[in-house]
């Protein structure tokens, strides 16, 4: 399956790893989590989603990255390739991994236009008093104006377009290794002063306190659905990551650490996030829009909370741009490995088009569409819920089974062991095992369980 087409490789690891975390890392942990946990009850459904992302979501990373690897394509053409070895119809896994990244990338542009709006309204605070610049009236102001978010979102993609254009080793890892670790240090501030909070008791035990009762029929597929989300896996970006690694690279090596990195910054996120809304008793802690309610509140009411409230957004803004950049280089890429004619420019601009046309829906979700409820969701919470908590899982599932049939075992042993790391020799059975039939049947059993609970 290796081949040897040329292709663009990372310039140095350190830079794949954070464009990998930074990809992992982006709004999914810090705007989509926390209200993720609010809706299942806490501490039962953080234990759920630490064990998924380690036993489920580590494997099925590291299956992607290895899929990019040897086949040097995008997921278009890998599952193709492996669906013709394993004479079985799996080619529409990659297919649809593909629009899926078109459609997620449309509302995630949206979120990301929050961002950037309570990024320039820090920047405003200089230069107002600090009564007049309320996170309440933003926030309000936002909601209620489709069109400043479709404009803020467009904004986003063409921030994303001119990014991409550059290629993998200008416009990605370049652009990255600036700001993740500020953004790093910031967070971990936060977290630090949020644990002077009076609520902090409280949060703890909600958040570490596994009471499952209160847990749903939903909660293994939400569970499930957010580490793939969170860990890029199902939507073909680690295939694409993957297929711009050298040859010396260790992918299970690569994998397992993303992983880890993502789930310690998604319980990061939590405690951040859940002291300063226990504050504010009057924010449900179920709203999608959670972060931006309490955060920037809580920024403007403290001593130089305007200052590092504009640099927490600017480094929220940069996370949210590379997982931006992360949806968009796999439409992109996939295109122009199946296009051989078709140039990186011109993809990456009808590609991110097309991913503006989708955005007018979730951008006006909160205004022109409010009265639209499915579900008692909004359009965009719907929206997130069909793609993440159902499409997101089958489709990984279709990829990962383009693997399990279209690998032999000893193409596998190959792939995952390395000479030169005895761990690898112990960690093989494990990950095989868990490749073909654990990581399935957890998959099928969530789904199941989520039918379940329409009726129940």
């Amino acid at each position: 399956m290796s081949s040897n087409v040329r292709r663009g490789a990372w310039r140095t690891r350190f830079g794949f790893y954070l464009l990998a975390i930074g990809s992992a890392c982006g709004l999914g942990n810090l705007w989509r989590f926390p209200y993720v946990v609010g809706e299942n009850g806490g501490g039962a459904f953080v234990l759920i989603y630490v064990f998924m992302s380690l036993a489920i979501g580590a494997p099925m990373l590291i299956n992607e990255l290895i899929m990019g690897k040897t086949s040097r394509r995008s997921v278009l053409v890998a599952t193709q390739r492996l669906s013709e070895k394993a004479g079985r119809g799996f080619r529409w896994a990659g297919r649809f991994s593909v629009i899926l990244s078109i459609i997620v990338l449309s509302y995630y542009a949206v979120i990301s236009g929050w961002v950037l709006h309570f990024l320039t309204q820090f920047l405003i605070s200089f230069f107002s008093p600090p009564e007049i610049v309320t996170a309440k009236t933003n926030l309000a102001a936002l909601m209620s104006n489709g069109w400043l978010q479709f404009m803020l979102a467009s904004a986003h993609l063409l921030i994303t377009i001119v990014v991409v254009v550059k290629g993998v080793q200008e416009g990605l890892e370049k652009f990255i290794s600036y700001t993740m670790p500020l953004f790093a240090t910031l967070v971990l501030l936060l977290v630090l002063r949020s644990f002077s909070l009076p609520s902090t008791p409280e949060v703890l035990r909600f958040l570490f306190y596994p009471d499952f009762s209160k847990l749903t029929w939903s909660s293994l597929n939400h569970a499930i659905g957010h580490v793939f989300f969170t860990l890029s896996v199902g939507f073909g970006t680690m295939v694409t990551f993957g297929s711009y690694m050298k040859e010396d690279d260790h992918a299970p090596t690569a994998g397992f650490r993303v992983t880890v990195v993502d789930t310690v910054i998604s319980l990061i996120a939590v405690v951040m996030i859940f002291p300063l809304a226990f504050q504010a008793s009057n924010v449900p802690l179920t709203d999608p829009a959670l972060m931006f309610e309490v955060l920037p509140r809580y920024l403007l009411g403290i001593r130089g909370g305007t200052l590092f409230g504009l640099a927490f957004f600017v480094c929220l803004y940069m996370a949210a741009l590379n997982a931006s950049i992360g949806l968009l280089e796999v439409v992109v890429s996939n295109w122009v490995d199946v296009q051989k004619k078709m140039q990186r420019g011109p993809a990456t601009w009808y590609s991110g088009l097309a991913a503006l046309s989708f955005a007018i829906l979730p951008a006006l979700s909160s205004s022109v569409f409010k009265e639209v409820r499915l579900g008692g969701r909004s359009l965009i919470e719907a929206l997130d819920s069909l793609l993440i908590n159902w499409m997101l899982p089958l489709i990984a599932l279709g990829i990962l089974m383009a693997y399990n049939w279209g690998t032999t075992d000893k193409e596998k042993e190959l792939n995952f062991v390395d000479k030169d790391k005895f761990v690898s020799y112990t960690m093989y059975p494990h990950w095989y095992f868990i490749s073909r039939w654990v990581a399935p049947g957890v998959i099928i059993l969530g789904l199941l369980m989520q039918v379940l609970d329409l009726f129940f």
